[in-house]
């Protein structure tokens, strides 16, 4: 998939996903929220606004009300790439989130997943 396409896809069609993922390894929506909550800085009510809206993915990420600073701490592969290696900023920012779902998915604990 071109970049261009990811970006313009709605948060919306991708966020179940992330749901389906978490909730099938065990974890919960609410786990999954706070992760995204962590990353963004949207808290419940902006992230379902978000979602209501139909953002982009581009938006989503463009309009996050405070992108933690130690999203830097965030390494490893995500679809065969390192995450410290994407060059594009947007593309980061989303292996990043990707990352973070995986994490929750294989079991690690919430404070290793939120780098505390």
């Amino acid at each position: 998939m071109h970049p261009e396409k990811l970006f313009a896809m709605k948060f919306s069609s991708v966020y179940p996903l992330y749901v389906r993922k978490a909730e099938a390894k065990g974890r919960t929506k609410a786990e999954l929220d706070q992760v995204i909550h962590w990353l963004t800085g949207y808290d419940q009510k902006t992230l379902q606004r978000q979602l209501d809206a139909g953002s982009s993915i581009e938006a989503f990420f463009d309009d996050a009300p405070a992108f933690n600073p130690s999203a830097s701490l965030i390494t490893g592969v995500v679809c065969g790439v390192r995450v410290e290696e994407v060059e594009h900023p947007l593309m980061r920012k989303i292996r990043y989130l990707d990352k973070l779902v995986d994490e929750l998915a294989k079991g690690k604990a919430m404070e290793k997943i939120l780098r505390k």
